[in-house]
């Protein structure tokens, strides 16, 4: 049995392009775990396998690995930071114990490390911050620490490592709480002890005082004696750091030049002995499925298996691969689980751990371990699994909401099925990507995190499947009705030899409240048309309906009575009468001031309090009508109703508006009377189609 003590679970998260994926690269390389160190740039990253990550320079999917070090055994995610695929990043984060931050040393703290740090929150994981690229130009240690305090207000961001050289002359870290220099040799990632350099004394001396107090306020104990003797040992810091970091009190920072690899093995070093194993975060928090009261999984091997799906992975040819976080309980091979969610028992073969885009056979998973299984029928992302005498059910996140929508079509006549099976698949990879159908337009709408995101999920269906996929803007659903009355008849004869038609109708048409949706009133009296014939006179008035008079859409807000009429005893039939409600319907329609309805959003943006009255204003120019304006946690949320057609590219106009820091949520709330303007366009564009 492996000692759970000497296993870490972690995710590397930070904004896109602080060198997640090239760190971790690094990391392989230097824990022999591979035999050169794979570039993102070159496209030889373990990690960033996918064609279409290698095309973009940027990781769309999690990626999961395992290294050694100094008898620890770290599983580790590296996930994404583009905005884009941020979902998969804040999923991957409910099975791990803590998260390693980048900041890029140049660009600093940007929009996607406030989003992930904000996730971290929410799970409520420990943290420790590498500031990466210390060799490139305008590199600054101390001005990024300021700035993570600046930004963030807990855990309070401590520099635990003082950079010996900056930019191109970065080459070694001070360590303050041993007071010691390394020095490294470029590349190799070997170092030696050495003297602080003359230069840094007085630095290194202020920041050991800064860390030491910071360790002591945060343990009573230490905060006495610290007081009593104005100094703390190298291990009274080490073990009060480590307890500030399981806290969350404290995030220790240090310093690294990936590509280089200076500074990595102390980041190792740091990971080892900083944050928690399985067995120091304690018992996982579940509900009681039946009573929905809360209970715990301890992170013993011999207790019932339980662990949560973190990850969903189709490949066509492989199946289904589905990834797991072991909380607690032994998993080995050719068994079976429990899953909660679906209320079914799953069983499978092999037990994989995986390394990048391969997986490699395991002969057991014990708690914290992430580790894979294959061609399970049932189970997808967030599914709890349990063992079935010890069921409990973890929370799971609702997945963030999407932003951008296209209609989307074949673009080869006759590959409708192949499309929509392939669309199928990646929907159940992705948990972002949602796929619905418009009753009114007809048209299959796929949603997205934005617009790099639905262009890669089209890559991967070609690339997999054979599928291409074109994009359309999506159709507004526009409605009809009316805004005046009449009184109007619909006659229908037609004589051809034989039997005739004939049916005679007398309508009343009229408006209802908005969202009255349709009223047909029978007010025959005297049996002037015969009670059979009736149902199909609204039959004909529904059917015109759906299509419209004006514009082809349908119609809304209604009230149609038949008040008169006759009939032929030969020649009547439930045919013409039909006939002549819709062509009674569709004359009376002109005369009662037609009019179009749009559909109006409750549009949610939430920004920081400088880009407000931007948004305001934007809102203000698309014919919104901004309902209020909150603040929540710091920021402001506008609350507005916009017209659907002026919001349907909205996401990549608040991106460059906030510089990325807004973020929104649409949903309909009602329709209303379209511009006269606006009316005679639609009509006009309604006739083209019609024609073509």
């Amino acid at each position: 049995m492996k000692d759970i003590t000497k296993s870490r679970t972690i995710a590397f998260i930070s904004h896109g392009g602080a060198g997640k994926t090239t760190l971790c690269e690094a990391i392989l390389y230097l824990t022999k775990v591979t035999t050169r160190q794979g570039s993102v740039l070159d496209g030889t990253s373990v990690l960033d396998f996918e064609p279409e990550e290698i095309k973009r320079n940027i990781s769309i999917s999690a990626a999961f690995h395992t290294y050694p070090w100094k008898k620890h055994e770290v599983h580790f995610v590296d996930t994404p930071g583009d905005e884009n695929f941020l979902n998969d990043t804040r999923t991957c984060l409910g099975g791990v114990d803590s998260v390693v931050v980048l900041v890029d040393a140049v660009d600093g703290v940007k929009v996607g490390t406030e989003k992930v740090w904000d996730f971290s929150n929410t799970y409520s994981l420990p943290r420790l911050v590498v500031i990466n690229k210390m060799d490139r130009e305008r590199a600054d240690f101390f001005a990024r620490v300021t700035e993570l305090n600046q930004v963030f207000s807990e855990p309070r961001c401590l520099p635990v490592q003082v950079p010996i050289g900056a930019e191109s002359g970065f080459k070694g870290i001070v360590d303050l709480l041993s007071q010691k220099a390394y020095i490294y040799e470029e590349g190799s990632g070997k170092y030696s002890e050495g003297e602080i350099p003359a230069d840094l004394t007085d630095t290194v001396a202020e920041w050991r005082e800064k860390v030491m107090e910071a360790i002591a306020e945060a343990d009573d104990s230490l905060l006495e004696k610290y007081f009593e003797e104005g100094e703390l040992s190298t291990e009274e810091l080490e073990k009060g750091l480590k307890v500030a970091v399981q806290n969350r009190t404290l995030a220790p920072v240090v310093c690294t030049a990936a590509t280089k690899l200076i500074g990595v093995p102390h980041l190792l070093d740091k990971i080892n002995d900083r944050l928690p194993s399985p067995v120091d975060r304690g018992a996982v928090k579940g509900a009681d499925p039946k009573s929905g009261d809360e209970i715990a999984r301890e992170p013993d091997p011999a207790a019932p298996f339980s662990g949560l799906v973190i990850k969903t992975i189709i490949d066509p040819y492989a199946g289904q691969l589905t990834i797991i976080r072991v909380f607690s309980g032994t998993l080995k091979p050719d068994s079976q689980f429990f899953n909660l969610d679906k209320d079914v028992k799953e069983r499978f073969g092999q037990l994989l751990a995986l390394e990048g885009k391969s997986q490699k056979a395991m002969e057991e998973a014990v708690p914290g371990t992430i580790c894979a299984v294959a061609k399970l029928k049932e189970t997808r992302t967030g599914d709890s699994l349990c063992d079935e005498s010890a069921p409990i059910k973890f929370p799971v996140l609702q997945p963030l909401p999407a932003v951008i929508s296209y209609a989307v079509a074949a673009k080869t006549k006759g590959d409708e099925e192949k499309v929509f099976a392939a669309l199928s698949k990646v929907l159940e990879e992705d948990v972002t990507l949602r796929l619905d159908r418009s009753g009114q337009t007809k048209e299959a709408i796929l949603s997205g995190m934005g617009q790099v995101h639905i262009e890669a999920t089209l890559e991967k269906i070609k690339r997999k499947y054979g599928a291409e996929i074109e994009l359309k803007t999506p159709k507004v659903a526009y409605k009809e009705t009316i805004k005046g009355k009449t009184r109007i008849q619909g006659r229908y004869k037609k004589q051809t030899g034989g039997r005739g038609q004939f049916g005679d109708t007398w309508l009343e048409i009229e408006p209802l409240p908005r969202g009255g949706g349709f009223e047909f009133v029978d007010k025959i009296v005297g049996g002037v048309i015969p009670r059979q014939y009736i149902p199909a006179v609204e039959k004909g008035i529904v059917e015109a309906m759906a299509k419209g008079v004006v514009s082809g859409c349908p119609v809304v807000d209604i009230r149609v009575s038949l008040v008169d009429g006759s009939f032929h005893t030969v020649d009547s039939s439930e045919m013409a009468f039909k006939v002549a409600g819709s062509m009674g319907f569709k004359k009376g329609f002109v005369e009662c001031k037609p009019t179009l309805l749009e559909p109006i959003m409750l549009l949610t943006v939430t920004v920081p309090d400088e880009f407000m009255g931007d948004v305001i204003g934007d809102v203000n120019s698309r014919r919104g009508k901004v309902l209020g304006v909150d603040s929540v946690s710091g920021k402001q949320v506008i609350k507005a109703h916009v017209p659907q057609a002026e919001i349907l590219q909205y996401s990549p106009t608040l991106t460059s508006m906030t510089g990325g820091r807004g973020s929104f949520t649409i949903a309909f709330d009602h329709y209303e009377e379209l511009p006269a303007h606006l009316q005679e366009k639609v009509i006009a564009e309604a006739k083209v189609e019609d024609e073509e």
